[in-house]
């Protein structure tokens, strides 16, 4: 039985460990963390907070409805009905229930659900907003980690090589055609490639974390990407940032947020005059109550809450005439938050163009560096062959191999580091103007 027990463990473990290293695209990462990412759902909250705001203030329409009782008693010496003073006990029970409807507050309700509206559309916007937010980070850890998935395996494949050189050496050493001092260069030379190799799996491990951390992952244990099929990011074609902002500016939820808060600015003057307004009210309610004294033969209690059963209905109007300058200092300030909004508007607009400036020379940048790199790279791994052709039979001493080998990598490295930024930074364009982030 245990060992049945065992082996069902096992195999679950296996499965688990199966399931948690599926390889993650960059929409299924992007999915998942709008979907868990701790941010994202407090702006989703807030949304639901502004929905719940909205209907209490559509609320406001309804009449309030409230009812009560009460029981009073009193002893001791009290005055009477003649006029006299005497000591008796008296007990009083009342109850009511009454009304009151909103007929007119200075079209306060009105603006208040108008208020509303926009504060709703506004936390979505927000959502949203943060929504791109996690899109942009996760692209970004995500691009991060190809780089360093490229790096890494690069320099597996440079300390493989350098193995080899190393036994040749060895050989040589062994054949009488090289000194001992040439080995030892050779390995030091393998040591730095492993040497190499660790930095590069930390900084890969290290950008595993961060996506992981992104997509609230308890782990980044077993987590693989996806390696996407790109074409030649040295022929993709950069629209101008105007053409890009043109459409961005009228999509992008951090302006279309800012577009919202300018309008609740605006309502919120009109909303703030509403105080020099008269407001009117109807009510209406009835009631009875019983009434018992020690000293007096007291009607039964039926029969006294038919006969003090009351009804009332009343209108209330209140006009206000001087409220210590509140009224008008509220639409002051309104009037200056107004004008505060449409600064912000505006920043929000420049703020958005000059992240498509940046993006837009960003990649611009990359694609030339790209170019470039694609030559130097192309350049220094042929000058490294044939130095390492001169190496092998002697022509060429280990100084000479090393320098052509840290100048092979080095064009390696910034020829991937730059592919990967040309790439982000074009899809980062795209996602400017609405298309989705993804490659």
């Amino acid at each position: 039985m245990k060992r049945v027990i065992l082996s069902i463990s096992l195999l679950l473990a296996v499965f688990a460990a199966k399931a948690q290293q599926r390889l993650w695209s960059l929409k299924e990462c992007i999915d998942y963390a709008i979907a868990h990412n701790l941010t994202v759902e407090q702006n989703r909250l807030a949304v639901e907070q502004r929905e719940v705001d909205l209907g209490t203030a559509r609320s406001r329409r309804l009449p309030g409805i409230s009812a009560g009782a009460s029981e009073n008693l009193s002893f001791g010496r009290g005055l009477t009905a003649d006029n006299t003073y005497s000591n008796s006990n008296t007990t009083s029970t009342s109850f009511s229930l009454g009304g009151e409807i909103p007929v007119f507050q200075g079209f306060d309700i009105n603006y208040g659900i108008k208020l509303g509206k926009l504060n709703l559309e506004a936390a979505t916007a927000e959502l949203e907003k943060a929504r791109d937010d996690i899109r942009v980070a996760v692209a970004q850890a995500y691009v991060q980690i190809l780089y360093n998935q490229a790096i890494l395996q690069a320099a597996k494949e440079q300390r493989a090589h350098d193995e080899e050189i190393l036994e040749q050496t060895k050989e040589r050493l062994a054949a009488g055609k090289i000194s001992p001092s040439d080995v030892s260069a050779s390995m030091a030379t393998l040591a730095q490639s492993r040497q190499g190799e660790i930095q590069a799996e930390g900084n890969l491990n290290l950008s595993v974390l961060e996506l992981t951390q992104l997509l609230e992952l308890p782990s980044p244990e077993g987590f693989s990407i996806v390696i996407p099929e790109t074409d030649d990011v040295s022929a993709i074609l950069l629209m101008s940032p105007e053409d890009i902002y043109a459409s961005a500016v009228e999509i992008r939820p951090a302006v279309e947020a800012a577009r919202i808060n300018l309008d609740y600015a605006k309502l919120s003057i009109d909303k703030a005059k509403g105080a020099f307004l008269p407001s009117l009210s109807l009510s209406g309610g009835f009631g009875t109550n019983y009434y018992t004294n020690s000293k007096v033969q007291s009607l039964a209690f039926g029969e006294q809450l038919k006969n003090n059963f009351s009804q009332y209905v009343g209108l209330s109007l209140n006009i206000p005439i001087f409220q210590r300058f509140s009224a008008r200092n509220s639409v002051k300030t309104a009037r200056l938050n107004f004008r505060g909004q449409e600064i912000q508007l505006e920043n929000a607009k420049k703020a958005l163009y000059k992240e498509i400036q940046q993006a837009y020379y960003n990649a611009l940048n990359a694609q030339a560096r790209y170019n470039g790199s694609r030559e130097s790279e192309a350049s220094a791994i042929e000058h490294y062959r044939l130095t390492e052709e001169k190496f092998k039979v002697g022509k060429a001493g280990i100084a000479d191999y090393n320098d052509a080998r840290n100048n092979a990598v080095k064009a390696e490295s910034e020829m991937i580091q730059a592919r990967y930024q040309c790439l982000y930074q074009a899809k980062l364009l795209d996602f400017y103007r609405g298309e989705d982030l993804n490659f």
